[in-house]
């Protein structure tokens, strides 16, 4: 897979930043993080899967730490009635003041749509949220859920179609991730209070296992490691263009559900600052 241009040059004292493109397997990028035997690692480290019952869910994160790059995962997600369910797939860093980058998915009753939730920190401070329903059902077959994430911007994409996009806007006075190095993590888990309708549907025990299934990693970012200092190839951070632009428009205008910034009752005082400038 060809990296778009992610333009960049990092210079960081006592730290690495390591440019790799990753495509190997489970084993070698990931580690199960909790929930036991209910992750699992197969096909000779091609394909992973997380299950949640009744006791637990599961979860995993990526062995690397990563600033900048275009992150790929395929997902499968949980079929059937998975009202309640929450498969959430992001990069964070640790910390009070932590960054990540969220893709979630909100499970539903059969039938109905999942809802994709996405949101951005900085400086642990999210709040940005949009929310999509998709085109397809994401639990027929695999689909690729993609972060684009250089200095000028953070793209959201499903199956190379852009939806979202968060922009640079530091010098307007909004913060963006720039300087703090993200793992990768995902967990399949027990949200009934809140993912469903508010939690007005509650998860059906009868119904579990539930499972969501990964393939297809892929990485082309910047590693961080702890020796030395070092810079990533590149000149600079690149938006969208006119096209891609176009897509996000599409996707908006069609799937889009629910918009921060328009969000006026839960912003009285004012909108963010980026929504009026992005």
């Amino acid at each position: 897979m060809t990296m778009q241009s992610i333009g960049f040059l990092v210079l960081v004292v006592a730290t690495t930043y390591v440019a790799v493109g990753s495509a190997g397997s489970f084993y070698q990028d990931f580690e199960i993080t909790w929930g036991g035997d209910r992750a699992k690692i197969l096909q000779n480290g091609q394909a992973l899967t997380l299950t949640l019952d009744r006791a637990s869910g599961s979860g995993f994160r990526s062995k690397n730490e990563y600033l900048f790059g275009k992150i790929d995962m395929q997902l499968k997600l949980v079929p059937g009635n998975s009202a309640g369910t929450v498969t959430a797939y992001y990069l964070s860093s640790l910390g009070p003041t932590h960054d990540e980058i969220d893709f979630e998915f909100l499970g539903n009753l059969s039938g109905d749509p999942y809802t994709l939730h996405t949101n951005v920190f900085s400086q642990g401070k999210g709040n940005r949220e949009q929310q999509f329903h998709l085109w397809f059902d994401p639990t027929k077959d695999f689909h690729t859920y993609s972060v684009q994430w250089n200095p000028a911007s953070i793209i959201f994409s499903v199956d190379g179609t852009p939806i979202r996009e968060f922009k640079n806007l530091e010098t307007k006075g909004v913060p963006f991730p720039k300087s703090q190095a993200m793992r990768i993590y995902s967990s399949l888990w027990d949200a009934e209070d809140w993912a469903t309708r508010g939690g007005l549907v509650k998860t059906d025990w009868s119904q579990a296992p539930f499972t969501a299934s990964y393939r297809n990693f892929n990485a082309e970012a910047c590693v961080w490691t702890s020796s030395g200092s070092s810079s990533c190839p590149s000149s600079t951070g690149q938006s969208l263009d006119a096209t891609g632009q176009a897509k996000i428009r599409w996707v908006q205008k069609n799937y889009m559900i629910y918009n921060y910034c328009t969000d006026y009752r839960r912003f009285p005082q004012g909108l963010p600052t980026e929504c009026s400038l992005a």
